[in-house]
């Protein structure tokens, strides 16, 4: 029987648990990012290993840190479960070669995954994992990882049970505006998904003079029984806690508690994308910073029209938040969002980060005094409506087979509007409209799905559009 192969996505390797996700197959990356760091000279300067509350997440990580211990790489294991934000920053200051954390994010609870994030405390870019998937792929033909017990690895100072939270949150607080929220004493309720965010996101907000009602505070490795994301279908009973009582804002984080979810005082949920741009155009009003901002191919052109109110450059990456901490790293950008409602900023970490985008919008809500959606609607008056949506297309097995055939062919017009434009990348195909709305359909790397994104200046259009191209997809 062939051997089923390692295969990084865009934000790491991640697996069916008992499945794809074995303890062998962990033991086989882990080797090949030691190696990795070996061959890059790395070796001496240790690595950080965190991991969420999923199922085994623990135990994975000690095996890991078992494997590198064997390697003689020095590891920093976390004492407990930690946001994926949080080992981005720990990598930095420790100045580690690198880190590993084990989690699957907001993927349903049956899954699991490692991620690795090399020196500069951001997602691994392609060519790193390339190399890492190289490695590991070949490591399984032999399927034979040395890995010394973890008692003898801490006897012999290899491994360092680690506490990342301290530094991580004293840090958070110099990034927000703690005494703006303090004398809003703003209600909050926070939704903290059974993940790692609990006592961080509800710790940094009660420091912060806020009073906080937060619930799915436990670990539960099934999550409630859905995947751990911050949706609006997801948020559906923090909404309704927010209904019944007098909130002034619903934050939540995903599982790893680098997404954010952000309710209205009302309950309503509130777009990422719209999240995106009022914190752009806030932090470029109260921070008075001035650079660039990066989007993701999928996210909204509100961000634009937001940068071109502050007279900034946008910059479009590809999907994956690696791309938009690369320009971070650089120094190219004040800010980073992408519309899966990921966001960093300036001087932070090269990692999206849902603790800080929660505690931005916070701070925001307390510094203006209106609701998200009166600020959202001043926002419109300024720059104009713009509006989006997203949907999942299922494919049938005949779709599959003709989908990639169909998005490389030439379109003129869509549902008899004019397309000017065409973008054709790794992560899907964008029509720009004749009237400045656009589609973008991308293929789910995992399930034989199709992600079609549309964006105009009405619900009509968006309407006409979503139908368009589902028709366009399915060859109807």
């Amino acid at each position: 029987m062939a051997i089923m192969k390692i295969k990084f996505g865009t934000s790491g390797w991640r697996g069916v648990i008992a499945d794809d996700f074995t303890f062998a197959r962990v033991r086989a990356v882990t080797q090949a990012i030691a190696d990795h760091l070996v061959a890059q000279g790395l070796k001496d300067k240790g690595v950080v290993v965190g991991y969420d509350t999923r199922f085994l997440s623990e135990k994975f990580a000690a095996e890991a840190a078992r494997v590198l211990a064997t390697a003689g790489i020095h590891t920093y294991l976390s004492n407990r479960d930690v946001p994926t934000p949080v080992v981005s920053y720990e990598i930095i200051r420790r100045k580690s070669a690198g880190g590993l954390n084990f989690t699957a994010s907001h993927n349903p609870p049956e899954y699991n995954g490692l991620k690795f994030s090399p020196a500069w405390g951001g997602p691994a870019l392609p060519d790193t994992t390339k190399d890492i998937e190289t490695r590991a792929n070949a490591l399984l033909e032999k399927n034979s990882i040395a890995a010394m017990a973890l008692s003898e690895a801490k006897d012999k100072g290899l491994v360092e049970d680690a506490d990342l939270r301290k530094s991580y949150l004293d840090d958070i607080r110099k990034k927000i505006d703690v005494e703006v929220i303090r004398k809003a004493k703003l209600k909050v309720a926070a939704d903290l998904l059974y993940g790692t965010g609990r006592d961080y996101l509800d710790t940094v907000l009660r420091d912060a003079g806020c009073a906080v009602t937060a619930i799915h505070g436990q670990r539960d490795p099934l999550f409630g029984g859905h995947a751990p994301e911050p949706s609006e279908e997801n948020l559906a009973e923090l909404s309704g806690i927010m209904k019944k009582g007098r909130f002034d804002i619903g934050l939540a984080v995903d599982g790893d508690a680098d997404r954010f979810g952000i309710l209205d005082t009302d309950g309503t949920y509130i777009d990422p994308n719209q999240v995106l741009a009022l914190v752009l155009d806030y932090l470029c009003r109260s921070r008075g910073w001035k650079g660039g901002a990066a989007r993701s191919i999928a996210t909204s052109h509100l961000v634009d029209a937001v940068a071109k109110k502050h007279g900034i450059e946008v910059y479009e990456t590809g999907v994956g938040f690696k791309y938009i901490g690369d320009l971070l790293v650089q120094g190219k950008i004040i800010f980073g969002g992408e519309e899966s409602a990921g966001m960093t900023i300036k001087d932070h970490v090269p990692e999206k980060d849902g603790i800080l985008a929660c505690m931005l919008v916070a701070e925001m809500v307390a510094k203006e005094r209106r609701s998200m959606k009166e600020l959202l609607k001043r926002l419109y008056k300024e720059v104009g409506v713009i509006l989006n949506h997203r949907i999942n297309i299922r494919l049938t097995e005949a779709n599959q087979k003709s989908i990639g055939d169909r998005l490389s062919q030439p379109l003129t017009e869509l549902d008899g509007l004019r397309v000017k434009g065409k973008k054709t990348t790794a992560d899907g195909t964008k029509y720009m409209i004749e009237d400045d709305s656009w589609v973008l359909m991308r293929a789910s790397g995992t399930e034989p799905v199709v992600r079609l994104y549309v964006e105009s200046s009405s619900e009509e259009k968006i309407k006409v559009l979503l139908e368009a191209g589902r028709k366009f997809i399915l060859g109807q």
